[in-house]
């Protein structure tokens, strides 16, 4: 690694909220910086990948590819988010959307093994970035139940909404 994370922007970050400083360092210290231009795609569906990605500095588009060749996009990751939750530390998971980048962008890559090296000495640190992993799937979650159900009373012309 020839450049560092800094700890300051982790600390900001939703992974860094029940971290402290030195913590927020020593979750640095095992991370990397990626830097991407325009177009420039991270992590490509089909992919092996476990790593997590937090976006440090622009945006990230979140994008699958439908059975006619289609690309579509899912969402756009915004600075302070993150990608990866569900491969997180599972073996060669195979990415289901490809992440592009979205204009100049800088990710943080947080790689399973070096993270779970820290359990033994750091155990607070890797309970708290598990309970922020946690906190983010379960915000996704309740964001696609209120969409789902939005989406439902559009479909069946219900409560005003269509």
């Amino acid at each position: 690694m020839s450049e560092q994370p800094d700890y300051r922007v982790i600390r900001q970050s939703p992974l860094g909220q029940e971290l402290s400083d030195e913590e927020c360092r020593t979750l640095a210290n095992i991370m990397e910086i990626r830097r991407l231009r325009d177009g420039e795609i991270l992590v490509r569906e089909g992919e092996a990948n476990s790593s997590m990605h937090i976006v440090t500095a622009g945006q990230l588009a979140v994008t699958t590819t439908t059975e006619e060749g289609e690309t579509v996009t899912l969402y756009v990751l915004k600075t302070g988010e993150f990608a990866g939750t569900r491969a997180f530390g599972r073996s060669k998971r195979r990415g289901r959307q490809t992440l592009r980048a979205m204009g100049e962008s800088e990710i943080y890559v947080l790689d399973p093994d070096p993270f779970e090296a820290l359990l033994g000495g750091h155990p607070h640190l890797v309970f708290s970035v598990m309970r922020a992993i946690f906190r983010t799937v379960h915000n996704l979650l309740m964001r696609i139940d209120m969409e789902n159900a939005q989406l439902l009373n559009y479909i069946n012309r219900q409560h005003g909404r269509y």
